[in-house]
């Protein structure tokens, strides 16, 4: 790319900036911080409930003893109770309760992130996704619920032992908002998923594609809003992660894996977050034309006064550079 260049995302509509002369080569964007490893004595996740933690909402187990467990994040950021929260007003404010549910999924090995597990070992971890987010949609107070993975201080995780989150809560949050929106305002206008389309033109531009299988593919988005962002989807149009079935989910998580090593080899372990986008759980007719995929943020940047100030992302890298080094 000779000059940098605005895009503008086909969901949201909002606008990133790519704008490669103004970084390093995507080479010197490899990490140069050895991750720093927690010993195991000492480390809360080994034995969940010696430390005054309550018993698991979900386990599994093998002939040694459990492989994960679903446990209550003991610092949560939303707490469930037995009435629902209701929007009241502060002066011009709306504010609710922050009611809701905040759980850790811990899986046993000390020192196995996500792209270290074996197959087996990462299709139980999704099925713990989907176990308990079916449980979840009990509640009707809830309206979303959100599954993460941090993995290093710099993405959010104050304890190195690999595990994940599950957050519900009683609002739709509005990133999400937007992303529905854009898609339910793409397919009035062009009649198809939005999503759909672009998994469409990186098959057909093969600039920007990591991973693919007979379920998945991966790859590096046109619109990167962060330097290697990638993102993972199941080829099928399938508004519902909770609903998916496991030949369907086992193709999206070898793509995950698979793009999580490139990344963790080629960037040299970075720190990350991983996220899934799903529908909502209300109304479920009105999301049909939704796809959920898997979104993968690298930290390689940082925000500064132009990306807080206006909102619009710059990526020094250009997201064909990125599939280039993360391929090789």
């Amino acid at each position: 790319m000779k000059l940098s260049q605005l895009r503008q995302d086909l969901v949201s509509g909002e606008w990133i900036v790519i704008a490669p002369k103004r970084g390093e080569r995507p080479h010197d964007f490899r990490n140069k911080v050895r991750r720093r490893r927690a010993p195991i004595a000492g480390c809360i996740f080994e034995n969940p409930q010696g430390i005054d933690h309550s018993e698991p909402i979900l386990q599994f187990n093998d002939k040694h003893g459990w492989t994960l467990q679903i446990i209550e994040n003991k610092f949560p950021a939303f707490t469930h109770r037995d009435v629902c929260s209701t929007i009241a007003k502060v002066g011009p404010y709306s504010v609710t309760d922050g009611i809701g549910h905040h759980d850790v999924v811990i899986t046993r090995p000390h020192d196995k992130d996500f792209p270290d597990l074996n197959k087996e070992a990462a299709l139980e971890v999704f099925r713990a996704f989907q176990d308990r987010y079916l449980m979840l949609t009990h509640d009707k107070c809830l309206a979303y619920i959100s599954i993460f993975h941090n993995w290093g201080e710099l993405a959010g995780a104050s304890i190195y032992h690999p595990h994940y989150q599950i957050i519900a809560i009683p609002v739709t949050p509005p990133d999400f908002e937007h992303s529905v929106t854009g898609a339910m305002r793409f397919f009035k206008k062009y009649k198809t998923c939005v999503h759909c389309r672009m998994v469409q033109w990186e098959k057909e531009e093969k600039k920007r594609v990591i991973f693919e299988n007979k379920e998945a593919i991966a790859f590096t988005p046109f619109i990167s809003r962060s330097s290697f962002e990638i993102r993972i989807f199941p080829k099928k149009h399938l508004p519902f992660f909770e609903n998916t079935n496991e030949a369907d989910l086992a193709g999206v998580i070898a793509a995950l894996q698979t793009a999580l090593k490139m990344m963790k080899k080629t960037l040299r372990d970075p720190d990350y977050n991983f996220f899934i986008h799903t529908a909502p759980l209300a109304n479920k007719k009105r999301y049909t034309n939704y796809h959920w995929h898997i979104e993968v943020l690298p930290k390689m940047n940082v925000s500064a006064g132009f990306e807080l100030g206006t909102g619009i992302e710059i990526n020094p890298v250009d997201p064909d550079e990125a599939a280039i080094l993360l391929r090789s």
